[in-house]
This record gives C-alpha cells, sequence and structure tokens, in this order.
C-alpha cells in the first residue's frame, strides 16, 4: 500500500485532518480551503440563531399543543457570547406555569443553532419513544440564548422532578453540528455543574444517533431517580458498549 492510499484509507476512519498535504512549509491548497471552510461554519453555528419558529412548529407536531418560548437575561447575541451569566437566567419566568410531570425538557440554541435547528427535534421524539409510559413529560419549552443552567430555572418554575436540556455544543472545526443533552435530577436554581449529567456529541450519522442517545438519557433518569441524585455519583448503566457520557465537572458546560 502506497504512503497516500494510507492516510487515504485512515482519513476514512475519522473526522480527523490528518496526513494533510503541504506546500513547502505551508498546508496545500486544498487542505488550506477545507480549514477556511470548516472554521466560517463554525463561526456562522455561533452567531446564528435558532429558528424557534419551526422548533416551536416541530416538538407541537410531536403531540404538544402548547410549546413555550423563553428567552434568558441576555438581549442579543453579542451580549450572550460576553456574558454567559446573563444565559443562565430567566428573564420571562412569569411565562411558565407550574404542571404536573415527571420530566421536563427544555431546548436551548446554546453556541449552536445549527445543531438545535437540525437535531432537537427528532431527539425529543426519541427521547418521547424510550421513556416508560409510567414517566409524565411536560411540554417541552424552547430557550433563547440560553446556557445549560437555565433548564434548573425552567424547571423550577414548572414544577417538575427532572429536566433534559437539548443545547448546542461549541462547535469545531470538525463539526459545527453537535448537540449535547444535559439531566439535572431534582433541579434548582444554583445547581452545580457536578450534579448533572451530559450525554455528548449527539450528530448522526458521524456522532452519537438519536435513539442511542435516548436510551443513555432514559438510563440515567433512572438511576438518579433510584440513587435520589444525578451528577458525579450516577454512571451509565445501560448495556450497550459507553458513549460520551460523563458528568458536567468533566464536560465544558454552557
Amino acid at each position: 500500500m502506497t504512503e497516500r492510499a494510507l492516510w487515504d484509507r485512515l482519513r476514512g476512519s475519522t473526522r480527523s485532518r490528518i496526513g494533510l498535504g503541504r506546500a513547502g512549509d505551508a498546508l496545500d491548497t486544498a487542505a488550506l480551503l477545507e480549514l477556511g471552510a470548516a472554521h466560517a461554519m463554525a463561526r456562522d453555528a455561533v452567531h446564528s440563531a435558532a429558528d424557534v419558529e419551526a422548533l416551536v412548529a416541530g416538538l407541537g407536531a410531536l403531540g404538544f399543543a402548547d410549546v413555550p418560548t423563553v428567552h434568558s437575561l441576555a438581549p442579543d447575541r453579542p451580549t450572550y457570547l460576553r456574558r454567559p451569566d446573563l444565559g443562565r437566567l430567566l428573564a420571562d419566568p412569569e411565562t411558565l406555569q407550574p404542571v404536573n410531570a415527571d420530566l421536563g425538557i427544555v431546548v436551548c440554541d446554546g453556541l449552536s443553532a445549527a445543531a438545535v435547528d437540525a437535531h432537537a427535534v427528532p431527539m425529543v421524539a426519541a427521547l418521547l419513544a424510550a421513556l416508560p409510559a409510567t414517566v409524565s413529560v411536560a411540554p417541552p419549552v424552547v430557550a433563547s440564548q440560553g446556557r445549560v443552567a437555565l433548564g434548573d430555572h425552567v424547571a423550577h418554575r414548572l414544577g417538575v422532578g427532572a429536566v433534559v436540556v437539548f443545547i448546542g455544543e461549541r462547535p469545531g472545526l470538525s463539526v459545527a453540528d453537535s448537540l449535547g443533552a444535559y439531566l439535572s435530577y431534582r433541579p434548582r436554581p444554583g445547581m452545580a455543574d457536578s450534579e448533572r449529567n451530559c450525554v455528548s456529541n449527539i450528530h448522526p450519522p458521524d456522532g452519537l444517533g438519536y435513539q442511542r442517545a435516548a436510551h443513555v438519557l432514559v438510563s440515567l433518569l433512572a438511576g438518579a431517580r433510584e440513587l435520589g441524585r444525578s451528577g458525579v455519583d450516577l454512571k451509565d448503566g445501560s448495556a450497550e458498549p459507553a458513549v460520551a457520557v460523563a458528568s458536567v465537572a468533566q464536560v465544558s458546560a454552557g
């Protein structure tokens, strides 16, 4: 096997940039253009706004008659990026009313609108299909300019026993549309990051699939209910091979 054929084969099994060509001391033109395009996609994912109307319509099509929308204290995208603290607080908590449900779901734009637009609705659908019939679910809430901890405030207003926050993860130069799912049991404002669990890298077909991610979340929820808490003491007990699951203390959270 030639050296070029070897690198071609290796590149077929990873999205990492390996075995790149060179032109003198620099990358060759094709690799440089590809890197520039990936950087542009990552910037667009961070700075773009999620399509809230489409998210509400998609979640409504799953059978929810009313899908509330909320906003963080960050009034716009530039402020959101500069002030993470404002993205963790609700600007309009009075729009949420208590519900009688075991689980709340929050869909946040986070740091990748592309991830939320592409994966949030099918991920919620997969989670609903995987949950036991005994677990009641509140109508999902769509949050703009939100960070992970915003879900604790939403869950506290709803009065649910647990919350899953689906949020766009910080894009990289290989993936700009990766979705994260953060589980908090007995959520409340002021929870530490170590009290949450994260299922990361959801972006089929190259990343974690919807059904597998839903399976892990259901396993974590069952474990949290048995343990009485989520976070560093809670481990994935699902039977399938290990995936990207961790406490938020081990993950860069929004």
